[in-house]
């Protein structure tokens, strides 16, 4: 009985193991084992106000903490992936009211300048000097070079991002926290 021909996938192919052997893979595949998901994680050390109600701004990020293939752009409020694929994002925002009653904060997810639909969320900060954190994550698919940024708005002047300096028990507080990790390569 002849030999039969081992399976071989019609594309461009490199090798698996080693050279001059049959082990080949298809350079589509390979990717998937040459290389780590990409990650990044970000905070801002400054407080972000807002200069006119209901007015969208750009949370900005000055510090980056740790990342592999996703990076802060130009401005600070962008963050840049490389790599066609899908990304959780998670946020924590530190809202603090300073004057007056109750304000609404808006939070919802862009794409190269475009708002994601069906993205935003609305929480009501309740009294002067009252602070929350607003805290949940985005499952975007994203093009490679494309950027993300995470935007909010309020009602009203009084509310802002809070950062707050490092106490003798207790690290400093950024006014903004993301980070994004590459769950599909």
């Amino acid at each position: 009985m002849p030999n039969p021909q081992p399976f071989r996938i019609p594309a461009q192919r490199v090798p698996l193991l080693e050279e001059n052997t049959d082990n080949l893979m298809s350079r589509e595949w390979y990717r998937f084992f040459n290389r780590k998901p990409r990650h990044g994680s970000f905070y801002d050390t400054t407080t972000q106000t807002a200069a006119a109600p209901d007015t969208g701004y750009a949370v900005t990020f000055n510090t980056t903490a740790t990342a592999f293939g996703i990076n802060r752009g130009t401005p600070t409020s962008r963050i840049v992936v490389p790599d066609t694929s899908t990304y959780d994002i998670q946020f924590s925002l530190q809202v603090d009211k300073t004057s007056g009653g109750a304000g609404l904060v808006y939070v919802w997810a862009r794409i190269n300048g475009v708002d994601v639909t069906h993205s935003a969320s609305r929480a009501r900060v309740k009294d002067n000097n009252d602070e929350t954190v607003l805290a949940w994550n985005f499952m975007l698919d994203m093009q490679g070079g494309s950027y993300f940024q995470l935007m909010w708005a309020t009602d009203t002047t009084s509310v802002q991002l809070l950062a707050e300096a490092a106490t003798a028990f207790c690290p400093a507080i950024p006014s903004a926290i993301l980070t994004v990790s590459e769950v599909s390569i």
